[in-house]
């Protein structure tokens, strides 16, 4: 039997994440679920990242879908335990856990090195606006507005997270950066450590900055269309990536890259902005 994570401990392993603070303004009800549903993400990505070797982490995948599959059919949830709950009470669908399952397969299958545009997005689809759209069932967000919500901005943040991300993912063999990019920027070489020591990094990295942004943009236009006590957490999430985006560029991309993170002040007045008015 799969032990269920009590919320104190849900709500602890969230502390390290950039979306905690969206998480921390949300009502009691609406807050719980959204540690759960980080629980479950966290633990899946770990599969996908420690799990040993690719056959592992497959096979571990596998046993998360055999769990989900039997959630849905009214049998044991198994690993799913922790959010069995809150997929009942919100009605989570079962195809956005299937997508989450499937992004983190792309990376238990071997080192992704320069997907092509279209892969990268079906990436960004499957473990980023897949949580969108759990996570906009439990804000109460529904319809066509839900679904563009989470396609923007969870293609905004994924985007965000990889250009951040560049060096920590190297040291697992990956290299998210497209294809395109690395062409429209004249780098040749596909050996991870020497693209990310090459001159034309940072043009490769403009691709991407550029397509953050447009989706940014585009999730404003959406979110503005919502009444805003169901939009506290993501335009806060949207805020906090932005500026993050705004440091990555400010910072540039040449080494040494210092880690990037928002200072604590910086994060109190976009809670104030965002979570509070």
């Amino acid at each position: 039997m799969t032990a269920v994570a009590e919320p104190a401990i849900q709500a602890n392993r969230a502390k390290g994440s950039s979306f905690y603070a969206a998480m921390r303004i949300l009502p009691r009800q609406q807050r719980e679920a959204m540690y759960a549903i980080y629980d479950v993400c966290r633990r899946i990505d770990d599969v996908a990242d420690e799990g040993g070797t690719s056959a592992q982490r497959l096979a571990e995948l596998e046993n998360w879908r055999h769990d989900l599959k039997s959630l849905y059919a009214g049998g044991a949830p198994g690993r799913f335990a922790s959010v069995a709950a809150v997929v009942d009470r919100y009605q989570l669908d079962k195809d956005d856990f299937t997508a989450l399952l499937d992004g983190m397969t792309m990376d238990a299958e071997g080192n992704v090195i320069a997907p092509s545009l279209s892969t990268l997005d079906l990436y960004c689809d499957r473990v980023a606006s897949a949580v969108g759209r759990l996570s906009n069932r439990i804000f109460g967000i529904r319809g066509q507005e839900s679904t563009a919500l989470a396609h923007h901005l969870g293609r905004a943040l994924q985007l965000t997270n990889i250009l951040r991300d560049l060096d920590e993912d190297a040291g697992l063999g990956r290299l998210y950066l497209p294809e395109e990019a690395l062409r429209t920027a004249g780098i040749e070489t596909r050996v991870t450590s020497e693209v990310l020591a090459h001159p034309a990094l940072a043009t490769a990295c403009q691709l991407l900055i550029a397509r953050a942004r447009g989706h940014f943009d585009q999730a404003a236009l959406i979110w503005r269309r919502i009444p805003p006590s169901m939009t506290r957490a993501p335009r806060l999430m949207g805020a906090v990536y932005m500026r993050l985006l705004d440091r990555l560029e400010d910072r540039g991309f040449q080494p040494p890259r210092e880690r990037v993170r928002l200072a604590r002040l910086t994060l109190i007045g976009l809670l104030v902005r965002h979570g509070l008015f």
